[in-house]
């Protein structure tokens, strides 16, 4: 870790209150993120893939503190975030911003387009309205769309349209830093990389630092650096993209990548799939949180919290078998 980092994450864990169970124990948690350690570089894009409920959009929502963590350290250019208070934060939050998943719920149905993209830069009080009004139509025209769109309310763009008005949206106060909670998830097959093109095409042109949030390898190989794979709170394994496509170490990344499609036929390999469903974060297994579905799973990883080790350049584990 070190200056050429932009946000690190260390030890950090999210724990929410179980309010009301007829099956929980009272004061049970759900450790949505569980002592994950984690740092992205400049100008980079990190991948962050893993099953639903695998803890990946409340580690984006932690990160960017809209959501407060239980413990741990986020830093941002060297400030730490989890002291500040809300006004202090304020100034930083013009440099990290957040492109939502479903873009049907994340856009209000009742301002149009200009309104909607201009509410933070009146926020953030940047510029005037003349200048408001020439930067909304210079973003529509950056994620490309019709500057006279603007006037124009959600329900009249498809979904894709959708998606570039949040990336719009996001860009508005120039950030440096994105968090892409599963931004083409929701998205038809055929428009899925038109938005990830643009993104990458964005990250180039405006030297922005993504965490891509996916459950989809496939999607997060074509623009990730390096990948994070999350299950149950916890990092599995990271490696720069190549290798961990490559050569996957961790039982659970291997089985995420068997379940791959690969459309030729003649190049397809047995699909495994994971045995049983993902525990609850409320009462995680014991020792490694993957044992009760890994196939290599041994009675020592029931009493043995695999600790993130370092296998090979740039490439981490938590296994003890790996």
């Amino acid at each position: 870790m070190g200056a050429e980092y932009l946000l690190e994450a260390t030890h950090l864990s999210t724990w929410f209150p179980v309010k009301s169970s007829f099956v929980t124990q009272k004061g049970s948690q759900i450790k949505a993120v569980n002592d994950v350690t984690l740092s992205i570089r400049n100008g980079e894009v990190l991948g962050l893939v893993g099953e639903s409920g695998s803890g990946k959009t409340t580690f984006g929502l932690t990160i960017l503190q809209l959501v407060k963590p239980t413990s741990g350290s986020v830093r941002f250019k060297g400030s730490e975030l989890t002291v500040l208070k809300k006004a202090e934060l304020r100034p930083l939050r013009r440099e990290m911003q957040i492109i939502f998943q479903d873009p049907y719920s994340s856009l209000d149905s009742r301002m149009n387009i200009r309104d909607i993209i201009t509410e933070g830069l009146i926020i953030h009080r940047i510029g005037t309205k003349k200048e408001q009004k020439e930067r909304v139509a210079e973003l529509l025209s950056l994620v490309g769309l019709a500057p006279e769109y603007a006037s124009r309310y959600p329900h009249e763009f498809s979904g894709g349209q959708r998606q570039r008005i949040s990336i719009a949206r996001a860009l508005a106060v120039n950030p440096r830093f994105l968090v892409a909670d599963e931004p083409v998830s929701s998205l038809d097959v055929s428009v899925r990389a038109q938005i990830i093109n643009l993104l990458y095409d964005l990250r180039m042109k405006l030297g922005l630092t993504i965490l891509f949030i996916s459950h989809d390898l496939s999607v997060i190989q074509h623009i990730s650096e390096r990948v994070a794979v999350m299950y149950l709170g916890r990092v599995m394994e990271m490696a720069k993209t190549e290798s961990l496509y490559n050569d996957p170490k961790h039982p659970y990344t291997v089985a995420l990548m068997d379940a791959i499609p690969i459309p030729d036929y003649q190049s397809r390999r047995p699909f495994k799939v994971i045995e049983g469903d993902i525990p609850s974060p409320i009462n995680p297994p014991s020792g490694c949180v993957f044992r009760t579905r890994c196939p290599k799973a041994v009675p020592e990883c029931a009493s043995v919290i695999p600790e993130v080790r370092e296998i090979g350049p740039e490439q981490t584990v938590a296994c003890i078998r790996a």
